[in-house]
């Protein structure tokens, strides 16, 4: 075994060293100009506020602001729900925050249907993601809170009830952040992972700057998260009916060290049709779970190479991103930071091992000085590469008085794929609106006007989110992809898709999660450069079951229900739409 162990890593080894020349080989990033990115938030009708204290003494009122996209009523076009939450001083007044829903009107603007939806003010919220717990083909709206977690069912006629009682979810009462649904026992039913993270009570409020670790720069900051106790996470098994159970400790997830949770995800990382859970620790070694034994996990995060990055060191690991960058068939990861850190790229080498690229890949130098959240593997200019692009906001208001170089608000990061296992930072070339300094937290990316130009949502910790449209690109080729479970996993989560195109092969993966506390349009979204057809759709369904697919025309958006043959794309819109004009 040893010697077998031996030839696979040498194997490996020189098959990663030609990496560069084979991708260099397969294509180069084409000279025509990269898509400007536009603010378009102005023209959708959107006017949403997070609300936020000008001080932020306590470490609970930075950390909101995770945005979703969920098609509620299931007509094909994208919605947008907000999370918001109070401040220490309206929640002990009793005050709540409203969050938002806004219903895409598939004509570029959307409209606020919080009230008669039911979802306004759920708690104090953090983060949101998407899941059909009753396999009804609904999607789900669960929201992570201050407090627990919030499940919404969708009754399919454009409003929710709060099931969270029912549901066996209310013990869950400490300060949930990522949440991530994924049928980790593969009986068909999607259950639920809640990541917590620190053990804080609005009856015993740490005091501001009152210690070393409630300094920045020598400046009186918020204490957090170092300094204080952390919180345990949570599994909670479908029952089919329903209801959860809490299966935490038999399934080894419940995170006895207590360290700091944000962003969690199931993923399927080596093809296996079994999902891994990746959870991001702040201030601490990452938890990668895999696993081991029926209904139980173990956690091979130190072995496979993600815990810590390529020095050994902890980070403030906060947002997650996945995606398969260089082709390979296998997802890596992008986790965002600190400032004075940066954002880490574990490339994806097989056989759950993963090597710390982020110098090498040129994704360090750009997010070195700023504080990143949400983050997504998304192909902006449709060439059939997935480009990286991360928000960024400090945490300490009162770094703006440290001195030159830090500043409270900060510019959002796009790093362009360069086909050879590289990054571009065209942060500085893809338009102003990229450039201007906000207090962001969550992203979420999807194509809301079915046109295959990816959106990316941005929701800020303080005032308007912002919308960014990539506009003036290559005319390139694209292919949309919504998929149906048949009879369970409804929304198909973790099923894998292989797309083949000439010589361009892609594959992505349908999530629940990820980012920092979001979710992406359940949709696939695939770039096909100046390729004309797509040759061959493979589709790994996580019961095992493979779908080909064949001479499929690009530029439109196809359903795949499981099971069934060569759809028939999906109609056009019904609506023109003019997007970008006040």
């Amino acid at each position: 075994m040893a010697c077998l162990a031996s030839l696979r890593r040498t194997v490996r080894l020189l098959a990663l060293a030609a990496l560069p020349a084979l991708l260099q080989a397969q294509s180069s990033p084409p000279a025509t100009t990269f898509p400007q990115l536009k603010d378009i938030t102005a023209s959708t009708g959107i006017h949403f506020t997070h609300l936020a204290t000008p001080e932020q003494r306590y470490i609970v009122e930075s950390m909101s602001g995770g945005v979703a996209l969920i098609d509620f009523n299931r007509d094909g076009w994208p919605d947008i729900y907000f999370t918001n939450a109070p401040s220490v001083a309206m929640s002990l007044a009793g005050k709540p925050a409203k969050g938002a829903l806004y219903r895409n009107n598939h004509d570029g603007t959307f409209t606020d249907v919080t009230d008669t939806a039911g979802v306004g003010t759920p708690c104090w919220a953090m983060g949101a993601v998407v899941g059909d717990y009753n396999n009804d083909g609904w999607p789900d709206l669960l929201v992570t809170c201050f407090g627990g977690v919030v499940l919404y069912r969708n009754n399919g006629d454009g409003t929710f009830t709060d099931v969270t009682a029912p549901a066996g979810l209310s013990a869950d009462n400490a300060w949930a952040t990522g949440a991530t649904f994924g049928d980790y026992d593969a009986d068909g039913w999607p259950d639920l992972f809640v990541a917590h993270y620190v053990d804080f009570h609005l009856n015993d409020l740490p005091q501001f700057g009152s210690s070393k670790t409630c300094q920045y720069h020598n400046v009186a900051v918020q204490c957090g998260p170092r300094g204080l106790k952390g919180s345990g996470d949570s599994l909670y098994r479908n029952n089919h009916n329903g209801t959860f159970t809490d299966v935490s400790k038999a399934a080894g997830l419940d995170d006895p060290a207590g360290y700091f949770g944000l962003t969690a995800v199931w993923t399927d990382l080596d093809g296996t049709h079994q999902p891994s859970l990746f959870v991001a620790n702040d201030g601490g070694p990452n938890y990668l779970y895999q696993p081991d034994r029926p209904g139980h996990f173990a956690d091979i995060a130190q072995t496979a190479g993600v815990a810590v990055n390529a020095d050994g060191f902890e980070q403030a690991n906060m947002g997650v991103a996945l995606g398969d960058y260089l082709h390979t068939g296998r997802f890596s990861l992008a986790v965002t930071h600190f400032s004075d850190e940066y954002t880490t790229l574990f490339r994806n080498d097989g056989d759950n091992s993963f090597s710390d690229v982020s110098a090498a890949s040129h994704v360090a130098p750009p997010t070195r000085s700023f504080v990143g959240w949400g983050d997504a593997f998304v192909d902006l200019d449709n060439d059939g590469w997935l480009d990286l692009f991360l928000v960024n906001g400090h945490v300490y208001p009162q770094v703006n008085s440290v001195g030159p170089g830090l500043k409270y608000r900060e510019p959002a990061v796009l790093l362009r794929n360069q086909h050879d296992g590289t990054f571009a930072d065209l942060s500085q070339q893809a338009g102003p609106a990229i450039q201007t300094a906000q207090v962001s937290r969550g992203l979420a990316v999807g194509d809301l006007f079915n046109d295959g130009h990816m959106e990316l949502v941005i929701e800020n910790l303080q005032g308007a989110p912002m919308i960014l449209r990539p506009e003036s690109g290559p005319h390139n080729h694209w292919l949309g992809l919504a998929l149906q479970g048949s009879g369970n996993n409804r929304l198909a989560l973790n099923t894998r898709v292989r797309v083949t195109a000439g010589a361009l092969v892609q594959t992505d993966e349908l999530r629940s999660g990820g980012s920092y506390l979001s979710q992406n349009d359940l949709r696939l979204h695939f770039g096909l450069g100046d390729h004309q057809r797509i040759d061959k759709l493979e589709i790994f369904w996580p019961s095992g079951e493979t779908q080909v697919l064949n001479s499929l025309t690009p530029d439109r958006f196809y359903t795949i229900v499981q099971g069934q043959g060569t759809p028939a794309p999906d109609p056009p819109p019904t609506h023109s739409t003019t997007i970008g004009k006040p």
